[in-house]
């Protein structure tokens, strides 16, 4: 462990181009895979968003004959992915892989703290980056999004804060818990009157190409596919790597409502904000942001393995503001994490620990689960003072 530890401080791993270059390079070789083995499924799906909108046909639909599998994206996507889709495949493709990864290095690189810091993200993420971008998803996105929120709030850049809370609900709702962090602006009442401007904004935009009455059944139409692919993520062997996922899979209580699981996580989720005192704090603050980004995929029927861009990004932040020296639990747990994860979603362990022991009890999950388990007893105990388990020492003011 020492040998790995000094290997990757050698100046080079922390060289901010070389580190940014890497992050675009593993985006870039990604999307030429894409184009030059066959363009990825979901960037299909992605495409047709735009061209279903502008023919105004159904677009939660399924068309054999372009792509297997149907949308589940709101009808604001067709003009996300607009750019891209007017483009060829082949190009399109590439462009959209780097632009996302592109989005989550600047949220990162953005965030309030020191360039240490920034640099354990950007590698611990990279794997899951790879993930993402093999998958051709917008996970990369979402979590550029939340992160994107968070830092506008502490910002006081209310108008963008409500801006991406809005525009990551309207893509695909995970967006909506960027308003985890609404207690900690200054200017509630602008913040709650740009939500309403952004949601009227983003609700009619798509009409722009097609028609209100199109943009309105859309709605209707993505409520009710959501529904069919929330009750189809119960069995899913892809699907559904959640907390909900693995005590379904491992109790074999399929029938067991989700309810049950999502109701107590929401009373824990809120309960980390019972020290009022403290939402002016940076250390608090980047506890409930990690919490955050950790809970909309650990409680979400509808996470996979690419998913964890976002909560492996959340597990690192957690990881960054624990006090030094790092008790043996923190690190264990850490690098625990970071072997699932990679063991998970690549080829680097052998293919019966992913396909018979991680996968078919969503035990990705497992990790982050005690990760956040371990975050919210931490933010509900929490104290500024020199017997704190939590630490500012990779938080700093200068961006």
């Amino acid at each position: 462990m020492g040998f790995i530890t000094r290997f990757f401080q050698r100046p080079i791993f922390s060289d901010k181009r070389f580190v940014f270059s890497i992050w675009i390079l593993v985006a870039l070789f990604a999307g030429l895979k894409h184009a030059l083995n066959g363009v990825n499924n979901n960037y299909l799906i992605f495409k047709y968003v735009f061209y279903n909108t502008l023919d105004q046909v159904n677009l939660y639909a399924g068309y054999a004959d372009k792509y297997f599998d149907v949308n589940h994206y709101g009808p604001i996507f067709s003009l996300v992915i607009a750019p891209f889709a007017l483009l060829p495949d082949s190009i399109g493709t590439i462009l959209w892989e780097v632009c996302i990864a592109i989005t989550l290095l600047i949220a990162i690189y953005k965030l309030p703290i020191i360039w240490k810091g920034k640099v354990i993200i950007y590698w611990i993420a990279l794997h899951e980056l790879y993930v993402n971008a093999t998958n051709s998803n917008t996970n990369t996105l979402i979590a550029a999004l939340i992160i994107g929120t968070f830092i506008c709030i502490k910002s006081q850049k209310e108008f963008w804060a409500a801006c991406f809370i809005t525009l990551g609900l309207f893509i695909k709702l995970y967006g909506v818990v960027g308003l985890a962090f609404f207690f900690f602006s200054k200017n509630k009442i602008k913040l709650i009157g740009y939500l309403f401007l952004w949601s009227f904004i983003f609700f009619v935009l798509p009409m722009l190409i097609s028609s209100p009455q199109f943009v309105v059944q859309s709605y209707i139409d993505w409520y009710n596919e959501l529904i069919v692919k929330n009750d189809s993520n119960t069995i899913s062997l892809m699907q559904n790597i959640s907390v909900i996922g693995m005590i379904r899979k491992i109790g074999g209580l399929y029938e067991i409502s989700t309810l049950v699981i999502i109701l107590p996580a929401m009373f824990l989720f809120a309960l980390q904000y019972i020290q009022v005192r403290a939402y002016s704090n940076p250390v608090y603050q980047f506890g409930i942001l990690a919490s955050t980004l950790m809970f909309v995929v650990l409680f979400s029927s509808g996470s996979e393995t690419c998913t964890y861009i976002i909560a492996i990004t959340g597990a690192v932040l957690w990881f960054l503001i624990q006090k030094k020296p790092y008790s043996k639990y923190v690190m264990s747990l850490f690098i625990i994490t970071i072997i699932i994860t990679i063991c998970a979603g690549s080829d680097i362990a052998p293919a019966f620990i992913r396909s018979d022991i991680i996968r078919p009890y969503a035990l990705k999950a497992l990790p982050y689960f005690i990760v956040w388990l371990t975050l919210i007893y931490q933010l509900v105990t929490f104290r500024k003072s020199e017997t704190s388990v939590l630490s500012n020492g990779y938080i700093t003011d200068n961006k």
